[in-house]
């Protein structure tokens, strides 16, 4: 990481900082902290930790279970979120294709940006089956170990890659996940070439997903769409062909819908990945 000058580090506002790694905290698995954790988690005194979520829970930030005494988000957050959510215009124009691309797959769609080393789901779209999963709008996975991260990935240059991973330990998620520089590389290389993902279980046992990658009117990926379904689900014979196009021509049609470009065949051959 690049150190600040000292013209930026004078600009910082280190109580807002400190704020927002609280918030940062809460996370699918760990809901509801104790002042005690919080302040682990964000490196504070638990005086100070008091003072600050003393702040947060005033503004409705965080709200304090009286018999625990453990903090969990309120809902003012989820209104912080829901705000975002409606003011992108990617999410507004992929629904609709969604929600088409999950009738006509049976399978539960999504849609994610990437935030750094990691993706973000922006939007879900489940599908009848009520496909087992923690996935939530607002999860946060690491890129290299999932479908859409990785088509997101193999648009990136390769010195970016590197750059983006340098202190990044590559955690074993499963036995297809790289775990060095090297093995992502050759992942991205063969994920680039082939224009999209279909993994069988690479992140999560028993689920397979095929992933495409989503771009704005100068070409850029700036997104990905997934289908996800259980590996035993009768859908799942056909995500080499019919599955594997619907998502491609869907991630084409919302690039279209983000603007006009130059106009690009559509990727229907290669063999599946994983």
């Amino acid at each position: 990481m690049n150190a600040k000058t000292p013209l930026e580090e004078r600009y910082r506002v280190p109580g807002l900082r400190r704020g927002l790694l609280a918030l940062e905290a809460f996370r699918a698995d760990r809901a509801s902290l104790s002042l005690s954790e919080l302040g682990r988690a964000i490196g504070l005194s638990r005086s100070a930790t008091y003072r600050l979520v003393y702040t947060l829970e005033e503004m409705g930030f965080v709200v304090r279970d009286p018999a625990t005494k453990a903090y969990r988000l309120g809902a003012r957050v989820l209104g912080l979120g829901y705000t975002w959510l409606a003011s992108q215009e990617l999410i507004e124009i992929a629904r609709p294709q969604l929600e088409r691309l999950r009738d006509v797959t049976n399978c539960s769609a999504h849609l994610a940006i990437r935030e750094g080393a990691d993706i973000v789901y922006v939007a879900r779209i489940p599908d009848a089956k009520s496909l087992t999963s923690h996935i939530r709008v607002g999860s946060r996975l690491p890129a290299y170990a999932t479908s859409m991260g990785r088509v997101m990935l193999a648009e990136l240059p390769t010195d970016e890659v590197r750059a983006l991973f340098a202190e990044t330990t590559l955690q074993q998620v499963t036995a297809q996940t790289p775990t060095d520089i090297a093995a992502l590389l050759r992942q991205c290389a063969a994920d680039r070439s082939r224009g999209y993902v279909l993994s069988r279980g690479a992140y999560q046992p028993g689920v397979a997903s095929v992933a495409a990658p989503v771009r704005d009117a100068d070409g850029k990926v700036i997104a990905a769409i997934n289908i996800a379904t259980p590996e035993a689900s009768p859908e799942a014979k056909d995500l080499a062909t019919r599955i594997k196009d619907a998502v491609v021509e869907t991630a084409e049609a919302i690039s279209q819908w983000l603007g006009p470009k130059r106009p690009r065949t559509s990727r229907r051959a290669g063999s599946a990945a994983e």
